[in-house]
């Protein structure tokens, strides 16, 4: 009867297997069944949606089915093993979808007992661990790359190079190390910003990688500080090519970032092993003092190391020291530094129509520095800004005097830094001054060399067309040592070409010198420029540019630099020299 199928049937039993059912079909973690031998019972909806295989497909088929062919016969062996012994195991493996595509699951497979204890299914639960696998890829991408550049970091080039070094310790074979520093990177993100510098950075990234094999690591270390490791070279002079191929590349072909052409020179120090160190910490170190040395030798060069370059580098970072405290000891009383004067005549009349300033310093314990070694410091060190902050309020306490001391009509040239000429605020700060010493903006000559005019166009015009409008009188030093455009420099506001003295000293001796000094002298005066000869130390170098048609000369034929003192003294007591 009913009643009594009723009262025979046990409700919490049928309840139990409804809901395991409806458990099993939803759960969101894919389910496998077999029976003991292997052969599928039953799936469950989320594995027939990862695998992509309904279950009609599957069911009395074995789950090699799915095998991505990644895993070797060992590895099943070991798996089907601990679930004999301990009746479950769990790991990771590759499996493959319907589509043919593989992936990668956490899998854990359980045995089920009946109530014999004999195994009467397996139970293998799915996870898909793709992302998480991919997340954990791309931390650890993070962790070996530099997210600007894309290439290996620090901390990835240290762990190649020891490779590396181990490989080549065993062939018997040599690693090379070059360091690579970009010229002035600074002057690129304090005028243009930071995103070009960093445009900058991925362009020179770019190029460096083409420059070299494949088997062969490029990284940047930070900053403006990339690294190539070369390993399993045969020579230096291989190394030497390889550096030369950097160099031209990165510096021969202007960087078009936005609407900025930009170049980036590089300073390049190599050190080789085992010659010139046998760890990693020792190659690093020396390939940082050879990359100075190339610094030192005017930048845009390579260097390989020499055990010389330590004592050097032990110089430089002692007179970097001491400028430094130079710097700060200088009081209204008392300063470290002084300024020399040399006179600038012309050519015309011979008479003294200016004076250049120049800086001097003496160390108590270096002694007198020569102004070529410690004002490359200053530029390298980021100390320029002071001292060329400090030269120009000298220079305008000197005029000031000269003043007083009755001599006029003198105007004196004081040079301006490339890290002063950043400064948007520089022409307030020359009106500032002029106005404190009671001085006319007639009285002063600004100096920018032609490498520094080139460095930030746009900021450099319109900062010299400040001090134009102020009626300052402008000059491109060192013409003719730099890399200028002739198409730029007609655009600036400038009144004075000088002829740098490198080109002057062999002008007798040299055609090539001589026709330099020629096509310069032509080509100032067609831009309606007055052109100005350093370095003149001899009668028949004054004779050869007064023929060319230079308009002012200065050097050691008339007088070396002197101090303000006997600058006065020396005015007083010149006799013009007429042509």
């Amino acid at each position: 009867m009913p009643g009594t199928a009723l009262a025979n049937t046990n409700p919490a039993s049928e309840l139990s297997a409804a809901v395991l059912q409806r458990i099993f079909l939803q759960c969101s973690e894919a389910v496998l069944v077999t029976d003991r031998n292997n052969c599928i019972v039953a799936v469950n909806a989320a594995f027939s949606e990862m695998s992509g295989y309904p279950a009609e497909e599957v069911i009395g088929g074995n789950p090699r089915m799915f095998a991505s062919g990644r895993n070797e016969p060992a590895f099943y062996a070991s798996m089907w093993r601990a679930i004999n012994e301990q009746g479950v195991w769990s790991g990771e493996i590759w499996d493959r979808r319907k589509d043919g595509q593989l992936y990668p699951i956490w899998l854990t497979v359980s045995a089920v007992t009946d109530n014999t204890g004999e195994v009467s299914n397996y139970v293998a639960t799915f996870t898909d661990i793709g992302e998480r696998i991919e997340a954990t890829q791309q931390l650890l991408h993070l962790a070996y790359h530099d997210p600007l550049t894309l290439l290996p970091n620090r901390l990835a080039f240290e762990s190649q190079l020891e490779l590396a070094i181990r490989s080549c310790e065993r062939d018997h074979k040599q690693v090379a190390l070059m360091l690579i520093d970009l010229d002035h990177f600074k002057t690129v993100n304090d005028t243009l910003g930071h995103a070009t510098g960093d445009e900058l950075l991925k362009s020179v990234a770019i190029r460096l990688r083409d420059c070299v094999r494949a088997s062969d690591i490029v990284a940047r270390l930070g900053g403006d500080e990339f690294v190539v490791v070369l390993p399993d070279i045969d020579s230096a002079m291989t190394v030497a090519t390889l550096a030369g191929k950097v160099q031209h590349r990165l510096a021969d072909h202007s960087h078009q970032i936005g609407v900025h052409s930009l170049y980036a020179t590089p300073s390049i120090g190599i050190s080789i092993y085992p010659g010139d160190g046998r760890d990693r910490e020792t190659l690093l170190r020396n390939a940082d003092v050879a990359m100075y040395h190339a610094k030192d030798r005017g930048r845009n060069n390579y260097q390989f190391y020499a055990s010389r370059m330590n004592e050097a580098a032990g110089e430089r970072l002692q007179m970097e020291n001491a400028l430094r405290q130079a710097l700060a000891s200088i009081t209204p009383e008392h300063s470290p530094f002084s300024l020399h004067f040399q006179p600038q005549i012309n050519v015309a009349d011979g008479r003294v129509v200016g004076l250049e300033a120049l800086a001097r310093w003496h160390d108590p314990v270096l002694g007198q520095v020569p102004p070529d070694r410690f004002i490359r410091i200053a530029e390298d060190s980021g100390l320029m800004q002071p001292l060329g902050d400090w030269v120009f309020w000298e220079t305008c306490r000197h005029i000031r005097r000269f003043r007083e001391a009755g001599l006029s009509g003198l105007r004196v040239a004081v040079n301006i830094s490339a890290q002063q000429l950043r400064h948007e605020a520089l022409p307030m700060l020359v009106r500032g001054v002029l106005a404190c010493y009671d001085l006319t903006p007639q009285d002063l000559e600004l100096e920018i060399t032609e490498s520094t005019a080139m460095q930030n166009p746009d900021l450099t015009l319109a900062i010299l067309n400040q001090f134009s409008d102020m009626g300052i009188v402008l000059a491109i030093d060192d013409f003719g040592t730099g890399y200028s455009s002739l198409a730029y420099l007609k655009h600036l506001p400038i009144h004075r070409l000088k002829l740098d003295r490198s080109f002057v000293k062999d002008i007798e001796t040299d055609a090539n010198d001589a026709a330099i000094c020629s096509a310069t002298v032509a080509l100032g005066h067609n831009l309606g420029l007055e052109l100005v000869a350093e370095g003149v130390e001899t009668d028949i170098q004054r004779e050869f540019l007064t023929r060319l048609g230079c308009d002012v000369l200065q050097g050691f034929f008339y007088s070396k630099p002197l101090p303000a003192d006997q600058i006065i003294e020396y005015l007083r007591h010149f006799q013009p020299v007429t042509p």
